[in-house]
């Protein structure tokens, strides 16, 4: 039997309000740490604040480290020159497995990114004003890396090709869908109460930055008043506009069953790495209309709607069409099954392979 790798995952995306990285950093942390026998997996936080919560959000099995530098002067740094390596900072390792883009630069262990998309690259704009030097970083890290990881076989293409990389040096390891999903239910009383939910609505689950084309969906509901309500979940505040509810972010319990109630789940982004959120609907049974972008139809894999990005027509047409259409109980047993093809464990067991080869070279 091959020896147990030592792995250092950047648990970063961990803290705060879980977004898809974050979502993604926890579900692949939970089952490196079953994985003994392959990964001996420890954490760390890349940031002077509030580091120490990292040890509240972890497997109880996976050691949690914090730095005692700010992200933004390590970033500086890391921009100039390869120092200071990250067995500085957290110690021995075999592997650095960045799980949010950038890599810090190591001494002898191997490196692994995981890229999720790369949107930014195209509209550096719209990036936080600590974001701006992202696009250099994400660049420098896929050069650094021994190997990238990237959620589905578009975004392998666009890594290889933007920046230049062989496609041999990327392994594309999709995200998996929690058991949990499959057994969602409708929201409680209780909860559609404190949500404000209409007893009909169509849902769309994200953060409201251009990218995810908020307001494509929001000219589409507005066009067609015969639609049910919309409802946003993520982050944000929360209230009621109209016909449109913003619920704030949410818990996983209460996401799973927010969307377990819709009638059908919009994603009408610009660009998606991977859309997490369509392989959740279809899980629960819950129809998908999304955009009609690589990503996204690679992972639908033929069980969603799809239509132009930023066409309102469209769109409108495609949500007045699902809201009507009869349930086929054939056609929910072939999202289900999709779905359930998608699981953390399996995008464990690729990782880790990608972990091998980076220790290899």
């Amino acid at each position: 039997m091959a020896k147990a790798l030592r792995v250092l995952i950047d648990g970063t995306p961990l803290l705060g309000d879980r977004t898809g990285i974050g979502r993604y950093t926890a579900a692949l942390a939970e089952e490196l740490a079953s994985m003994q026998d392959d990964v001996d997996v420890r954490a760390v936080a890349f940031t002077l604040r509030g580091w120490r919560a990292l040890r509240t959000v972890l497997p109880h099995e996976v050691v949690a480290r914090g730095l005692p530098v700010s992200a933004r002067l390590l970033r500086q740094s890391w921009l100039r020159f390869p120092f200071p390596p990250v067995e500085f900072l957290a110690g021995p390792t075999d592997v650095m497995h960045a799980t949010n883009f950038v890599l810090p630069p190591t001494l002898r262990a191997g490196g692994v990114t995981t890229i999720h998309d790369l949107a930014f690259l195209d509209a550096p704009n719209e990036l936080p004003p600590s974001d701006r030097r992202l696009p250099e970083l994400v660049r420098q890290s896929a050069h650094r890396a021994d190997v990238i990881c990237t959620p589905t076989r578009a975004v392998a293409s666009v890594v290889a090709e933007r920046f230049e990389v062989s496609p041999d040096k990327i392994a594309v390891t999709p995200l998996g869908v929690d058991p949990a999903w499959f057994a969602a239910r409708p929201p409680s009383v209780p909860l559609r109460s404190r949500l404000a939910l209409p007893s009909e609505y169509l849902l769309f689950v994200g953060a409201g930055g251009p990218r995810k084309g908020l307001h494509t969906l929001l000219a589409a509901h507005e066009s067609r008043p015969e639609l049910p309500p919309l409802v946003l979940a993520g982050p944000g505040p929360s209230g009621v506009d109209e016909r449109v509810r913003r619920t704030g972010y949410l818990n996983d319990v209460d996401l799973r069953s927010v969307v377990a109630g819709a009638t059908a789940l919009v994603l009408p982004s610009r660009d998606e790495g991977f859309g997490l959120p369509v392989l959740e609907a279809l899980a629960c049974n819950v129809p998908v209309v999304c955009s009609d972008v690589p990503a996204l139809r690679e992972v639908a894999g033929g069980h969603a709607v799809h239509v132009p990005v930023g066409d309102v027509e469209a769109l409108a047409q495609a949500l007045v069409d699902t809201v009507e259409a009869e349930p086929s109980p054939a056609a929910q047993a072939a999202r289900r099954a999709h779905a359930s093809e998608f699981t953390w464990r399996r995008t464990a067991e690729k990782t880790v392979a990608a972990y091998r080869r980076a220790a290899g070279q």
